[in-house]
């Protein structure tokens, strides 16, 4: 906890048990919104494409457009062999928009803020992305880290860089969607706390009071902007990846 008149912006990431005796089997809040956001998930592709309507409704609308958004990413990111990984780009992409908008509404835990999250996603991503390369290539797929046209000589300092760098997309994919998700929420946190102590200063703390109030609501707005886009860059880098494995380039 922090101390009187301090501000602890990080105590919102703090995991604890959340159902009880099964929360001490490691059941935490991060458990429990990945668990509603594939619950929204499903029930909005169920829901709206149970009607199958010829004017869609709301529901049947949003669920043809996440679907042709993601089917599009996935055949012009990766190719042809793009409706292959179709489904899995979709369940990350969808997984991931419903669980960062979540995060945005107060009592909300964002699952993507915990890098442990962020990175068993990311070792999922690039595992796959290594596996499907070498099961359509098989040896081949080793010529990924061997530059064209290099002289051999340089192949000795080339090819571990190609090494690190194909290994370096496990730090930044995760970290990247850890770091976006974490810091809007401590902005979050700050900026509210500045409302309630500027307010309790009186009338002379309530044009700042109100300064900052206003400064959050657009910080609000904003994270739902930074929750959307940083689904959908977490699942374009994944059809990249997927592409380079497929394609050897």
């Amino acid at each position: 906890m922090a101390a009187p008149g301090k501000i602890d912006a990080l105590s919102q990431f703090k995991l604890y048990p959340a159902l009880g005796p099964l929360g001490h089997m490691g059941f935490s809040q991060s458990n429990v919104m990945m668990v509603v956001a594939t619950v929204l998930a499903l029930g909005l592709l169920w829901l709206g494409m149970r009607p199958r309507a010829m004017v869609p409704g709301r529901l049947q609308s949003a669920a043809e457009m996440l679907y042709e958004f993601a089917y599009n990413m996935s055949v012009e990111t990766i190719g042809p062999e793009g409706r292959r990984f179709f489904p899995f780009i979709f369940t990350l992409f969808l997984f991931l928009l419903f669980g960062n908008l979540l995060g945005v509404f107060p009592y909300f835990y964002t699952f993507a803020s915990g890098i442990v999250v962020t990175l068993a996603l990311t070792l999922m991503v690039v595992i796959l992305t290594t596996l499907v390369g070498l099961w359509i290539h098989k040896l081949h797929f080793f010529s990924y880290f061997v530059p064209q046209g290099v002289p051999k000589a340089l192949l000795v300092l080339l090819v571990p860089i190609e090494v690190i760098s194909y290994l370096s997309r496990i730090i930044s994919l995760s970290v990247r969607l850890f770091a976006n998700m974490m810091a809007g929420h401590v902005m979050l946190e700050v900026f509210g706390a500045f409302v309630i102590m500027l307010g309790g200063l009186g009338i002379a703390g309530w044009l700042p009071a109100g300064l900052a109030l206003g400064v959050n609501t657009i910080l609000i707005g904003f994270e739902v902007l930074v929750a959307v886009l940083q689904a959908y860059v977490f699942a374009i880098l994944s059809c990249i990846y997927l592409h380079d494995a497929v394609h050897l380039h």
